[in-house]
C-alpha cells in the first residue's frame, strides 16, 4: 500500500533549503503526501532526503511525480537502462571508458540547461559513492540575491536579456569526453537568449536568471559594457548569505529548481571515487519560475 505521512521538515537555510526526513522513497507515495512535496518544493528551491535506497527505476519513478523526466542532449552520459538518468562519475569502465559526465573538477556558478531556448528547470541528484574530502555542493538563491542587489544595479539589471552559450561551458570541463559534443547535441544548443529577472508565477517575487558558465553578454549591449555589467551582477548575487552548502552523505537525494537557483561543485581527488546519479524534469510552469528564451541571432549583443 502507498505510505501516507505528514511531512517532517527541517530548515537547513532560512530561505532556499529545506530537509523532509523520515521518508522511504524506494515505497510508493500515496497522492496526498506527492501533493505536499510539490508544494514543498514550489517554496523552498532545495529539497534534502537523507539514507535513501534507490534504483534507477526507483529514482525515476519518484521524480516523474514533479513532472515528466527528460532525457538530456548529453546522451553520452545517460545510463544504458533507464536513460532519462544521467550518471555523473570520474569512474571508468573495464576498458578505461568514462561511465558517465563531469569527472573530478571543480564546477563554476551555474544553472543546468539555461543554454537551451525552454529549460527543464526541475533536478535531482543521488549519491551512490562519495570522495572523503571535496565535492560539497552549494547552491545560491536567486530570489534572495535579486531583493539585495543595490537599487541602482538592480535596475541596470531589470528588463536585460542575457545570452547564453553552451560552448562557453564546454570549454570549461576538465576531462576531453567531457568537451566532446555530438554534431545532434551541438545543433540542439545554439546560442540562446533569456531574461535576467523573472517573476514566480503563483507568489510574483522576482528572481534573477543566471549561470556564469554560459553567459556571455547581455542582448544589445556591446562586448564589453554587457560581460562588466554580469561580473557585476554576479559578485552581488552570490554572497555568502544567499548560499547554501551541501555536505553530501551517501543515499542522500537532493531536489533543486534551476529556475532560481545556481549551483557550483569543490573539486576532489581524481583517484577518489564519485558516483552520482541525476535526473532532469520539467516542472510544473503554473507553480515554479520557467525560463522561456529565445534563439540569439549572434552571439555578441545583437538584438533578437
Amino acid at each position: 500500500m502507498p505510505q501516507e505521512t505528514r511531512l517532517q521538515t527541517r530548515p537547513l537555510h532560512p530561505s532556499l533549503a529545506c530537509e523532509v526526513e523520515g521518508m522511504r522513497l524506494w515505497e510508493p507515495l500515496d497522492a496526498a503526501t506527492a501533493a505536499q512535496l510539490q508544494a514543498l518544493w514550489s517554496q523552498f528551491g532545495v529539497l534534502v532526503f537523507r539514507r535513501q535506497a534507490l534504483g534507477e527505476v526507483e529514482l525515476a519513478a519518484f521524480c516523474a511525480l514533479f513532472g515528466p523526466l527528460e532525457r538530456t542532449v548529453r546522451s553520452d552520459w545517460a545510463s544504458p537502462s533507464v536513460p532519462e538518468v544521467a550518471v555523473l562519475s570520474n569512474l571508468h569502465d573495464g576498458l578505461g571508458r568514462p561511465i558517465g559526465g563531469l569527472g573530478d573538477g571543480e564546477l563554476q556558478w551555474h544553472s543546468d540547461q539555461s543554454y537551451m531556448v525552454k529549460p527543464a528547470t526541475g533536478a535531482a541528484l543521488y549519491a551512490l559513492e562519495l570522495p572523503p574530502k571535496g565535492g560539497e555542493t552549494f547552491w545560491v538563491d536567486l530570489r534572495a540575491a535579486y531583493a539585495g542587489l543595490p537599487r541602482k544595479l538592480r535596475a541596470r539589471v531589470t528588463g536585460q536579456r542575457g545570452i547564453f552559450d553552451y560552448t562557453k561551458r564546454l570549454a570549461g570541463y576538465g576531462r576531453d569526453s567531457d568537451r566532446k559534443l555530438s554534431d545532434e547535441a551541438k545543433a540542439k544548443t545554439p546560442p540562446v537568449t533569456h531574461a535576467l529577472v523573472r517573476a514566480h508565477p503563483e507568489t510574483g517575487e522576482r528572481s534573477l536568471y543566471l549561470d556564469s558558465t554560459t553567459t556571455t553578454g547581455i542582448d544589445g549591449m556591446d562586448p564589453i559594457s554587457g560581460p562588466e555589467l554580469l561580473d557585476e551582477v554576479y559578485d552581488a548575487a552570490t554572497r555568502d548569505q544567499f548560499v547554501y552548502a551541501h555536505q553530501w552523505q551517501v543515499g542522500d537525494l537532493v531536489l533543486w529548481d534551476n529556475g532560481f537557483t545556481m549551483h557550483r561543485r569543490t573539486p576532489f581527488d581524481p583517484s577518489a571515487r564519485r558516483l552520482m546519479k541525476r535526473m532532469t524534469l520539467h516542472l510544473d510552469p503554473k507553480r515554479h519560475v520557467s525560463p522561456d528564451g529565445a534563439l540569439a541571432e549572434t552571439g555578441v549583443g545583437m538584438p533578437v
